[in-house]
């Protein structure tokens, strides 16, 4: 019964229709590397996250754009924590409405964030399928990690519906990240050969992107970090490791100065490690924070709770770079867009947010009747976040010029209409390519594209667990790399008095591909079908969406944007 639910009621909800349903067109199949053990006592406790509908969204969208738009007399007037709170806050209605409905369920154990608009409450499975009709929670399993979700749709009552976006905890199982995928050779014996790499290290990448040995960070207020879930930990023996092997002749540090959350004791995850080593080694010398959330309750949503924190924490780090994402169509509207939200107003604190586009290529929804479409990623497709696609060498095992990687994800949303800072780059990749674009039934063509820039995202050394480990690829290589490069920027704008750099699309796109190295050759992987072929878009002179406006050439970079 469960299973038939899951199938039919997504596709016969509407708006009109169904009032009380906040997520409509959540997708509530549970995806099949999670195996369902059983439903929840009614006593077992579990913990929801209720998103309030927030004030001044619009307002707080136009703040983003004046303060992120370098010719804007409001750019670099970034807002602090208490001025968006103050700002976007519920209001008193709203508060009273949920508070007395929870209350009214016994429903008291709560927590409420600085800005007011997340309450996460702890309560038990009963008093949550009362609370919410439709759902049941059951206790699913995968890979020895075990989650609770509901297995149907939930709804509230019609007059509390219209105060809350959405409550997390019921549906969205992890989607694990963009994992990095690796070789399966042992290639440790060849790690060195005369000082030439077999594959990309911190000094590759340094040479590719004309980086000296003297940038480095030295802005004693400056910071940064990358963000990650799932049990994925780092190790600083690991990390200590990297950087005495790979850390050569720049400065560096070797620790990471906070873990925001709890670290795990188990091994060093693949992704965590690739994520801390490279940002460290390209943002090398810059304070790095590490935020790790386990989702230490079975019923949190890890990447909603990072967002909580930002939420939270008045000192933060100036970029974060993160290598997660899940298929726009898996996800609610409700959902999405409060995400963005959340992007918005991180963008108007001044802090720049990294994506990895993803390592599927366009990817591939598969239809009925075999019409197919490409499958975007969210958030890689948000208009308030950076998107980081990846490339690879002509000649994997020398520096030459790049090319695109095959698994670079990017595309169009079919959620978020295309922002205004990159209508005319997409409209003249479009016509440049008029002729061999995909067919239209496969993208939305007025959507958000991305990525909006990329980096090597092929064949990087790691250490995990003590051992170096080769040819780890994936996008979740290339966004901490450029990620660390925006870090030292900001450190030359800060020793200068200048703001940091914020939200970076709208001054990237009026770059105009200036200062990147643009990449035209190669595609990336679409649906294997008779109408496409396995392929989806195409590089192209200036923007593209599969390599953005191209990957950093460094100096020329840091001349653009450090005044």
């Amino acid at each position: 019964m469960d299973m038939l639910l899951a199938v039919v009621i997504p596709l016969l909800f509407s708006p009109l229709v169904w009032s009380g349903y906040l997520e409509y067109d959540q997708n509530v199949l549970v995806p099949k590397d999670w195996t369902r053990i059983g439903r929840l006592r009614p006593t077992e406790e579990l913990e929801l996250t209720f998103a309030l509908v927030q004030q001044n969204v619009d307002l707080l969208e136009e703040m983003l754009k004046a303060v992120s738009d370098p010719d804007s007399p409001q750019y670099g007037k970034y807002l602090q924590l208490d001025e968006v709170a103050s700002l976007v806050h519920p209001s008193d209605v709203s508060q009273k409405v949920v508070r007395g409905w929870l209350r009214s369920h016994g429903v008291t154990n709560c927590s409420t964030v600085y800005t007011q608009d997340f309450l996460q409450c702890t309560l038990t499975a009963k008093v949550a399928e009362t609370l919410l009709p439709g759902s049941r929670f059951q206790r699913y399993v995968r890979d020895g990690q075990s989650i609770v979700r509901s297995s149907a749709p939930y709804s509230v009552r019609d007059d509390v519906a219209q105060h809350l976006d959405f409550v997390g905890g019921l549906h969205r199982f992890p989607p694990g990240g963009h994992k990095p995928s690796t070789a399966s050779s042992d290639l440790k014996k060849r790690q060195r050969d005369n000082g030439f790499h077999l594959g990309v290290t911190p000094s590759v990448l340094r040479a590719r992107y004309n980086m000296t040995a003297a940038d480095v960070g030295s802005a004693q207020n400056n910071s940064q970090a990358v963000a990650q879930f799932l049990e994925q930990y780092y190790s600083p023996s690991d990390l200590a490791e990297f950087m005495s092997i790979y850390g050569g002749s720049f400065q560096h540090l070797s620790k990471v100065d906070r873990v925001v959350g709890t670290q795990g004791t188990g091994k060093a995850g693949l992704e965590a490690s690739l994520d801390v080593e490279y940002i460290m080694s390209t943002g090398a010398n810059i304070s790095t924070w590490f935020f790790s959330n386990p989702g230490r309750h079975e019923s949190q949503e890890p990447f909603l709770q990072w967002l909580v924190l930002l939420s939270n924490m008045s000192d933060l780090p100036y970029v974060h770079t993160i290598s997660y994402g899940d298929d726009e169509d898996s996800l609610s509207t409700a959902y999405m867009q409060r995400i963005n939200t959340e992007f918005m107003k991180a963008g108007v604190r001044g802090l720049s947010l990294l994506f990895a586009s993803g390592d599927s290529g366009a990817s591939c929804l598969h239809m009925a009747g075999e019409k197919n479409s490409f499958r975007p990623s969210f958030p890689a497709s948000s208009p308030y976040v950076t998107t980081v696609g990846g490339t690879s060498f002509k000649n994997p095992f020398k520096v030459t010029y790049e090319v695109a990687d095959y698994i670079s994800g990017g595309g169009f949303s079919n959620v978020f209409k295309m922002p205004d800072y990159q209508v005319s780059a997409v409209a003249s990749y479009l016509k440049s390519v008029a002729a061999t674009l995909p067919p239209k039934s496969y993208f939305n063509v007025s959507g958000r594209a991305y990525p909006d820039m990329a980096a090597l995202s092929d064949n990087y050394w790691v250490i995990i667990n003590r051992v170096p480990v080769p040819w780890v690829s994936g996008t979740s290589a290339s966004t901490p790399v450029v990620g660390g490069m925006f870090s030292l920027i900001n450190d030359k704008r800060l020793m200068k008095g200048l703001p940091v750099l914020g939200f970076l699309n709208p001054r990237l796109y009026k770059l105009k591909g200036q200062a990147l190295f643009d990449v035209t050759e190669g595609c990336h992987l679409g649906c294997f079908d008779e109408q496409v072929q396995g392929q989806g878009f195409c590089t192209a002179p200036s923007w593209d969406p599969v390599t953005g406006w191209g990957t950093p050439n460094y100096p020329a970079l840091v001349a653009a944007l450090s005044q």
